[in-house]
């Protein structure tokens, strides 16, 4: 049996909670057993220590939206690798969506990536399900059987649920079922071979742009099905400042709609595009400073509820091609911390804020179902993620656990990096300068 282990003399914040002071933390049997306030001593000796003076402890961080690429697409990602480089970037529960090869539309292939998990994963993987069949969007996938089989949500991620009446009869179905649909709001039509974000910079690139309103039409109808229905709404990857401000008078409504923003939406603009840098393609694209200040904002007051890295894989060859050829996707979980840290430094976001939009915020989204997820209470599930604020690091692709190299922060200088990853009071991940001592 592994003996308790004792985080010692952290700075602890669990916004959930209202804790933000040092103290340390007890983990025993894959849980939080005690946590004591500044020099408190734990309640049994026999422990090993891990010694966290100078560093953030923290709910394990939640991501409600990545892709993991398995069944189909191994030669991007795999359950093993992507959950190695969710740990590095203190990820404990990662929610796979479901545009994998087959997809996600039934209960054997949510059987077999729940299989691949419990015996490949190093973090806990909660799948998915499809909106549609084959996610075509004609048909609705079986999401009472999908339910069963235990997904969390429902989405044709990678593809928007453009049929108005599919949309509507899921909605009506999240409210029986009590899961999330989360819909990728793209008006295609508008969309049609665009790689950019439309303005200026399309222009003088010379690239067919996305306007912001193709995010906003259908950002607009899913509000309105939404309050129609009653269902509960998540809006993927929020991109515009148009869509901040609908979501925020919806929740005024007192519509069922929650939001994410993706950390490369919240801190890089379509600049970044300006060397054809196809790292820096994904989708939505990029959007202007003004977009990223509104989301900013939203994040702030609630608008947004949480931050998801929609981490998506691919591999070099599929990167490296030209501009028009290559797919769109970023590859987020081993940066997501230190580019957020840059808002935190810069002070327009506070690390609390940051904390809970990363922990409390989206566990609350999942629901009780999963267990006590995003805290650190007595008895919850011991998930916790350590961080240095201050460290500064080089990106470099070459160490990333993910197959996937695909990211415009390759060789820059971030500031803030994750120390130790627990899951369920096992280290998943340990920076080499981290000791383990015992007591």
């Amino acid at each position: 049996m592994t003996k308790p282990l004792l985080i010692k003399d952290g700075r602890i914040i669990d916004p959930g909670q209202k804790i933000d002071e040092v103290g340390s933390l007890l983990v025993a049997e894959g849980k939080i057993s005690w946590l004591g306030k500044g020099k408190a001593g734990p309640p049994q000796a026999d422990c090993d220590v891990l010694n966290a003076q100078g560093l953030i402890v923290c709910p394990g961080f939640i991501d409600l939206h990545c892709h993991l690429r398995q069944p189909g697409y191994e030669d991007k990602e795999t359950i093993a690798s992507g959950t190695r480089a969710a740990a590095r970037g203190g990820f404990t529960t990662v929610c796979c969506m479901p545009n994998t090869n087959p997809p996600l539309d039934n209960q054997t292939t949510v059987e077999y990536v729940k299989s691949r998990a419990a015996s490949e994963g190093v973090v806990r993987v909660l799948p998915i399900g499809c909106i549609s069949k084959g996610r075509k969007g004609e048909e609705l996938a079986e999401m009472g059987d999908l339910a069963a089989s235990g997904v969390i949500a429902f989405s044709d991620d990678g593809k928007p649920a453009l049929n108005s009446y599919i949309m509507r009869q899921a909605l009506d179905y999240s409210r029986a079922f009590d899961l999330v649909i989360i819909d990728h709001c793209e008006d295609t039509a508008l969309t049609e071979g665009g790689q950019m974000n439309e303005g200026i910079i399309s222009t003088r690139l010379g690239l067919r742009g996305m306007p912001n309103a193709a995010e906003d039409i259908i950002v607009a109808r899913d509000l309105a099905l939404a309050q129609l229905t009653g269902g509960r709404l998540h809006i993927a990857h929020t991109s515009t400042e148009g869509a901040v401000e609908l979501i925020r008078r919806a929740k005024e409504k007192g519509i069922k709609v929650t939001a994410e923003a993706t950390p490369h939406h919240l801190t890089l603009t379509e600049e970044r595009l300006i060397g054809y840098d196809t790292n820096a393609k994904v989708y939505p694209p990029l959007r202007t400073e003004r977009d990223v200040q509104a989301l900013i904002q939203g994040i702030k007051d609630n608008t947004i509820d949480i931050i998801a890295t929609d981490h998506a894989p691919h591999t070099e060859a599929d990167k490296l091609c030209e501009f028009a050829f290559a797919p769109f996707g970023i590859s987020g979980f081993e940066t997501a911390l230190a580019s957020l840290m840059g808002l935190v430094h810069n002070e327009q976001l506070t690390l609390s804020t940051l904390i809970a939009k990363l922990t409390g915020k989206p566990a609350k989204i999942i629901g009780d179902k999963q267990g006590r997820l995003g805290t650190l209470a007595v008895g919850a599930p011991a998930d916790v993620t350590i961080f240095d604020p201050s460290l500064e690091w080089t990106v470099d692709t070459k160490d990333f656990a993910s197959k996937g190299r695909n990211t415009p922060l390759s060789g820059e200088k971030l500031k803030g990096r994750v120390m130790a990853t627990l899951y369920q009071g096992k280290l998943v991940y340990k920076d080499d300068s981290i000791k383990v001592k015992e007591r």
